[in-house]
């Protein structure tokens, strides 16, 4: 005696699509802002090994038009005290830390040399003088949302989700329409 149950098969596609969701969560989950400004951003660029034969990607902010009068105004020569100049560096640097941190681009290269452009500061200022001395990973940025004036370059950073999670997600659900 065959015994048809309708809620069994049913219950088999509510699994599949919890699964489906929860995997579609995990993986489009990205990695969260980084807090920090690596030590690696204040290197000269002359980098060794198979760094070499990689070429850098184009940054995807626009550097050029910031407010750079938050480091010119407070981090002033002949002395450029360390704590202001690096209070006004954080202020500055920090809402884009994620973008500078990444060594596949040029944004650390080209944030220093229009940080240089506009206050005629003398080369490495900012990586002797803005380490934390406790840390590893170079300058620890406040966990704060960047402010409107901190983004006056107008760009926007706009998430899209990755093209294998789409895949994944298209697959299954195609996958779960024939079962």
């Amino acid at each position: 005696m065959e015994h048809n149950n309708p809620f069994c098969f049913s219950s088999y596609r509510t699994s599949l699509l919890l699964l489906l969701f929860f995997l579609s969560i995990c993986l489009s989950a990205s990695a969260s802002a980084s807090t920090s400004i690596s030590d690696d951003v204040f290197g000269d660029g002359a980098s060794i090994g198979r760094s070499l034969l990689q070429a850098k990607t184009s940054c995807p902010s626009n550097f050029e038009y910031l407010n750079y009068t938050i480091i010119t105004s407070q981090c002033k020569g002949p002395l450029y005290p360390a704590n202001v100049c690096c209070a006004a560096f954080l202020e500055l640097a920090c809402p884009y830390a994620a973008e500078i941190n990444d060594l596949t681009n040029d944004c650390a290269t080209i944030m220093f040399s229009y940080i240089n452009l506009n206050g005629n500061y003398p080369p490495g200022l900012f990586s002797s003088e803005c380490r934390d001395t406790n840390s590893k990973v170079g300058v620890m940025c406040p966990a704060t949302a960047p402010t409107q004036t901190a983004n006056d370059s107008g760009t926007k950073i706009i998430y899209t989700p990755s093209p294998l999670v789409a895949l994944t997600t298209s697959f299954l659900l195609l996958l779960l329409r024939f079962f």
